[in-house]
């Protein structure tokens, strides 16, 4: 897959921040948010961005109890892998950010991952299981 190539949704896992961290950083990339529903640690949100809706799911333990998963559930959103918005979340956030190498395709490394903290960025390889 090119680097250039739009991923049809972005996933990054971000570690040791609080659903309040992370909504606070949505907003400031959002034309709006809006809360749909929560079960337990799940969240449903419905954002705008860039005048367009992009439903957005929020998983407080999706590995572990260190990593929330933010999954953009569109491919109409500000970045164009989930690099980009990897990079942009440890930014804001300060801390590390973990997405997948690629966008998912048959045959794809599904351990690797890049991890990007304090401004590198580098490939590793992490279970998830």
């Amino acid at each position: 897959m090119s680097n250039e190539t739009r991923h049809p949704d972005i996933e990054i896992y971000i570690k040791s921040r609080s659903l309040d961290q992370i909504i606070a950083w949505l907003q400031t990339r959002c034309d709006s948010l809006k809360p749909q529903h929560s079960s337990g640690t799940t969240h449903a949100l419905n954002a705008v961005m860039d005048g367009v809706k992009v439903p957005v799911l929020i998983n407080e333990k999706a590995v572990g109890k260190a990593w929330v998963s933010v999954w953009f559930r569109s491919d109409a959103t500000p970045w164009v892998r989930d690099l980009d918005c990897a990079e942009e979340a440890a930014k804001a956030l300060d801390t590390q950010v973990r997405c997948i190498v690629s966008g998912w395709q048959d045959g794809d490394d599904p351990d690797e991952w890049w991890r990007i903290e304090n401004g590198n960025t580098e490939k590793i390889s992490w279970r998830t299981e």
